[in-house]
């Protein structure tokens, strides 16, 4: 399913003659997320509300899209103002033996990556002094964290069509350089369910720069009200893959990199390393949640002198596997434009 006048007009005639076969999936596909949000919306479904209030951090789009780095944001900006807040995730990647994994008490991690998910180790990370938990039914985990933390919000992290779980709040969050790619639901495109469900949003975050024209026309018509935000990922730190002391990504500047990365949108980690200054002359890029292999990273220092990896991938390579290479993991933040009243205007719509 398409919306008519989006990117996709633009595709070559030889990639839509390949991707047609994807058509009819992708229209399957469509009808059941649009059929699967409507049967909760109306009740007709079971939606669980919890004894707390829930902001849902989430997008339309498969990967990429700056949701683990802006529910990190808000879970640490509500909890500096004051509020006892968790955060939720799916933990996707993770194989923990029980159905909720407490990841971080706010004060330590108790999970290894293997155990809660790449993205929840970045989560425990970024939002220090907030509880992070992860279970596929993210009812389960508020349950947890309203028992074991006495929370007042839980953030769930990519939760936009998580329908069971009954929200007072959808943030959704878009990449500026994917926008909504070329319109299309999953396989056909990277959409997760038809763009008009962009109507359910209570705010919409732009990250690193500005929407193409297209994707600004459908933001216009289908959910005028939202109150609009812009942020950039900004990066940090870079840290020794195998320990040792950060130092500024502003050395990276006239650098010689290479790419090491397993997530969703590789073009926005080579974005940022451009902008600070490196060239990029090498990538070894896999699937997103790509669980790694010796193999994967072996002759790296044949390829470039220096290696960038992130966050979300660093927990899965073993630094002995990358032994005569240099490997530096890319820590990075997001800053929200006009933070004070954008956190402001979510507390109030939260009270």
């Amino acid at each position: 399913m398409r919306e008519n006048g989006l990117g996709g007009r633009a595709e070559p005639l030889a990639t839509r003659l390949v991707a047609a076969p994807l058509v009819p999936l992708a229209w399957a596909y469509g009808a059941g997320a649009r059929l699967g949000r409507a049967l909760h919306r109306r009740h007709l479904l079971a939606e669980i509300r919890l004894p707390c209030r829930v902001v849902c951090v989430g997008s339309i789009v498969a990967g990429g899209a700056g949701k683990t780095p802006a529910a990190a944001w808000l879970a640490s900006g509500l909890a500096r103002r004051g509020q006892r807040v968790a955060i939720a995730s799916r933990g996707h990647g993770g194989r923990g033996a029980s159905r909720v994994v407490v990841v971080s008490d706010g004060r330590r991690v108790h999970a290894s990556g293997a155990a809660a998910g790449d993205e929840a180790l970045v989560l425990a990370a970024h939002a220090p002094g907030v509880p992070v938990l992860v279970a596929r039914d993210r009812a389960l985990a508020g349950l947890r964290a309203l028992a074991l933390f006495g929370v007042e919000i839980l953030v769930l992290d990519d939760g936009f069509q998580h329908h069971r779980l009954g929200r007072n709040l959808d943030l959704l969050m878009l990449d500026a350089g994917m926008g909504l790619g070329n319109g299309w639901v999953l396989p056909r495109g990277p959409l997760r369910e038809p763009v008009d469900a962009i109507r359910y949003a209570h705010a919409v975050g732009v990250v690193d720069g500005e929407l193409p024209p297209e994707a600004e026309e459908l933001l216009a018509r289908w959910c005028p009200g939202a109150l609009r935000f812009r942020a950039r990922r900004r990066p940090v730190a870079l840290r020794p893959l195998a320990g040792g002391l950060p130092t500024s990504p502003a050395a990276l500047r006239g650098a010689e990199v290479g790419i090491l990365a397993g997530i969703a949108q590789p073009a926005s980690l080579r974005r940022t390393l451009e902008r600070l200054g490196a060239r990029v002359v090498a990538e070894r890029c896999f699937r997103d949640h790509h669980r790694y292999r010796r193999s994967d990273v072996a002759g790296l220092s044949r390829g470039a002198e220096l290696w960038i990896t992130t966050e979300k991938d660093a927990p899965k390579i073993l630094p002995a596997w990358v032994a005569g290479a240099d490997v530096r993991v890319l820590a990075i933040e997001l800053e929200v434009e006009g933070e004070p009243e954008i956190l402001d205007w979510i507390e109030k719509r939260l009270r």
